[in-house]
């Protein structure tokens, strides 16, 4: 996390390698598929086990859909936290909006966003935080595997807004890969989440205000 915090603050705007806002856009798209992908390889290696013990199995397609329609749950719920926490606190300055800026930017940033969000992303970060956190916090119980793991999904996004939808998010996808035994479907469940934001671009030409 330290050094994905790093990164993006040396190319960001504020940074000393200031970029294109299109191109950082999409570079914190890719960024946590990226990362995600890059500490399961890390586990994976030290582990040196079978990818099963981290959940990537086969699974039936009724748990694919099943981790599809919990996405959409997911995405319903995490919504309503937000409009709580913001009726209640007023706080509305969402950190993801350089996402809809991107999406927002043509048909490419549309396109590399959705690939990023929707399938990079839900892999990386699925394999990483369920495969790898979730199955080795479940030793010690259902509650501490699902919970533990939301917990520290939701601190990996920042302490912001974002922190309590993810760990909503996180919390489902948790408890779909357990039940199921595959962390494909919380890949579904991760994926139809994601999915919102560059469909709901492409749909009204929505963008957040600056």
């Amino acid at each position: 996390m330290a050094i994905s915090v790093a990164v993006l603050v040396l190319l960001g705007p504020v940074g000393p390698l200031d970029l294109d806002p299109l191109v950082f856009g999409l570079l914190v798209s890719a960024w946590s598929g990226v990362g995600g992908l890059a500490g399961f390889g890390v586990a994976y290696a030290v582990r040196v086990r079978s990818l099963a013990v981290f959940g990537i199995r086969r699974t039936t397609w009724r748990w694919m859909l099943l981790g599809a329609g919990w996405g959409v749950v997911a995405l319903v719920a995490k919504g309503l936290v937000i409009l709580a926490i913001t009726g209640l606190t007023g706080y509305d300055s969402n950190p993801q909006g350089v996402y809809f800026d991107t999406a927002a930017s043509g048909a490419v940033g549309l396109v590399l966003t959705l690939l990023f969000l929707a399938v990079l992303t839900p892999i990386g970060e699925e394999f990483l935080f369920r495969g790898v956190v979730t199955n080795a916090l479940l030793r010690y119980g259902p509650w501490i595997g699902v919970l533990g793991s939301s917990a520290i999904f939701a601190v990996f996004h920042g302490v912001n807004l974002i922190l309590p939808a993810a760990f909503v998010v996180g919390v489902i996808a948790a408890e779909v890969m357990r039940r199921s035994g595959s962390v494909w479907p919380a890949v579904a469940v991760h994926s139809v989440n994601n999915l919102a934001l560059p469909l709901l671009v492409l749909f009204t030409g929505a963008s957040l205000p600056s």
